[in-house]
């Protein structure tokens, strides 16, 4: 099978216009939101753009589909109320996913400020079992992503071990998975631009959320420096990683498996296509 290579694209006039788009600028693969990322509530899926983005799916080869969950939503959020609205919030982005035919939900897992990471971390876990309680997940291919984070202060999964330990709490109650995204990985500190660098790296990742389990590279360059914790995307091979890590990953046979989806800016017209296109260039 053809390495699924995609985009974070818009859906405006529809989601399902963005299986058609993905196909247009030669991805085969691709990522969206499946409602403003910014609001708490959210309309509910029209049946016609659920059927058409399966059919489309279908006719063009374009797949999995992800989606990433909205950035209001904290599943491990001090506040009583916020923690109810994110429940309620992520409940809905599950339904919606499970709607579309996505096989993919991505979440970030949240900050713990004003708690502690293990507190966070017990509230993040007990916060996604009540959001996908008693929803019909059992008979699709959908699985829960969580995505490691860029390591800023409080917040949780900046490291793989912590990404783990929370997959590890839900696996007996959701189909859970794990994203990595490759900026994350780097400011957080992980070392992926040197070749001993890469190797060490992927060893951790071995000796904690394994190969299998993800699903999902989010392939990012860094504007800022490794370690810096700052989260700032930019397009491939033009920022503080350089090209020679997506040629490591997208070359891997460890990660034959998962699909390879951009998230970088569109700072002008064609930026969508030249990002997939530099990445499809990468694989040998």
């Amino acid at each position: 099978m053809a390495k699924r290579i995609g985009v974070h694209l818009g859906t405006a006039g529809g989601a399902s216009n963005a299986v058609e788009r993905a196909n247009e600028i030669g991805a085969n693969t691709f990522q969206i939101f499946s409602s403003s990322p910014r609001m708490w509530r959210a309309p509910k899926v029209d049946p016609k753009q659920a059927a058409r983005m399966r059919e489309l799916r279908k006719k063009l080869d374009v797949g999995p589909l992800v989606i990433h969950t909205s950035y209001l939503v904290n599943v491990c959020s001090q506040s009583d109320d916020v923690r109810k609205k994110s429940i309620d919030a992520f409940r809905g982005e599950i339904e919606r996913a499970i709607e579309l035919g996505a096989e993919y939900l991505v979440l970030h897992p949240g900050s713990w400020k004003g708690l502690t990471r293990d507190e966070g971390l017990k509230l993040a876990a007990e916060s996604i079992e009540k959001a996908i309680d008693k929803l019909p997940w059992q008979k699709t291919p959908f699985h829960i992503l969580i995505e490691n984070t860029a390591g800023a202060e409080f917040s949780l999964g900046s490291s793989f071990e912590q990404v783990a330990e929370l997959v590890e709490r839900l696996k007996a109650h959701a189909p859970v998975g794990v994203c990595l995204d490759t900026c994350h990985t780097h400011v957080a500190g992980y070392d992926m631009v040197t070749a001993e660098g890469y190797a060490e790296t992927m060893n951790r990742i071995a000796a904690t959320v394994t190969f299998d389990a993800v699903r999902v590279w989010h392939c990012n360059d860094a504007k800022a420096a490794r370690g810096s914790k700052l989260d700032r995307h930019t397009h491939i091979g033009e920022g503080t990683m350089g090209l020679e890590p997506f040629r490591w990953i997208l070359n891997d046979p460890r990660w034959d498996h998962c699909a390879f989806v951009a998230e970088t800016p569109v700072d002008e017209p064609g930026d969508e296509e030249r990002n997939v296109r530099m990445l499809k260039g990468l694989v040998k």
